[in-house]
């Protein structure tokens, strides 16, 4: 199962993982966050930098804090959710001093400084400072069934951990595909989420996406379908916490 329990707060001055973790739990029990989020935004870059230099650790702190940030901004103005393009491009958070906005914590750090639109082809030429210090090496394409953007069609939110991480994007990849993903043996047609359109280049060619499903055993081995896309569905789902 994904980890639904978030690590409490035991230190006077938390990791910023712990930290990323806490400001999550707090936004999904209604839980005051401020304090939490006044620590991350007055992060050393420094000590963020030390703290992430494993992958593991920050990938887990990203995903929680982008997730954390969307569930805030959602709470706070859902009706910014309207003009989708400016809910994602606006920085409205803070991170160890830098505002930042939820699509340059997606496509910039999480993605590697993916161009939005490139459909995981095009890398942005010129990031910023802070993103080329603070992006992932590599691409992992299993980040799309973790992160939440706040619509009903995004998968469910997890408190990801450095030390699970591997194991939780397995369970979320698999979750969220057999909940999505369906296959008409008649007409030998698979129907996808429209991320693995919106984001083909971050799951590589068809070969790969077919080896994926069977992976899953969600296609019969060897049936090559023709692949359709589900449409998306934008309407707000503000995530409580799951027991």
């Amino acid at each position: 199962m994904l980890n639904l329990k978030a690590t409490p707060l035991v230190d006077s001055i938390p990791s910023p993982v712990v930290l990323a973790e806490q400001l999550l739990y707090g936004t999904r029990t209604g839980k005051p966050v401020a304090e939490t989020e006044k620590m991350l935004q007055e992060l050393d870059p420094v000590l963020l930098e030390k703290a992430l230099q494993d992958p593991d650790s920050s990938l887990a702190f990203w995903l929680n804090i982008y997730n954390g940030f969307t569930q805030m901004a959602l709470q706070r103005n859902p009706a910014l959710y309207q003009q989708r393009g400016k809910f994602f491009r606006s920085k409205q958070f803070i991170v160890a001093g830098q505002p930042v906005s939820l699509d340059r914590i997606e496509h910039g750090i999480i993605r590697s400084s993916a161009i939005k639109w490139g459909l995981g082809y095009l890398r942005n030429p010129f990031p910023g400072k802070f993103e080329k210090r603070f992006r992932l090496r590599q691409r992992d394409f299993r980040i799309h069934f973790a992160l939440n953007c706040g619509a009903k069609s995004c998968p469910p939110i997890a408190y990801y951990k450095a030390d699970q991480l591997d194991r939780q994007l397995e369970i979320a990849t698999r979750n969220y595909l057999k909940s999505e993903v369906t296959y008409d043996s008649l007409t030998n047609r698979v129907m996808l989420p429209v991320l693995f359109s919106w984001f083909r280049g971050d799951f590589g060619r068809k070969k790969k996406i077919y080896k994926l499903l069977e992976k899953y055993q969600l296609i019969p081995n060897r049936s090559r379908p023709t692949i359709r896309y589900l449409p998306y569905n934008w309407e707000i789902s503000i995530n409580a916490e799951t027991e």
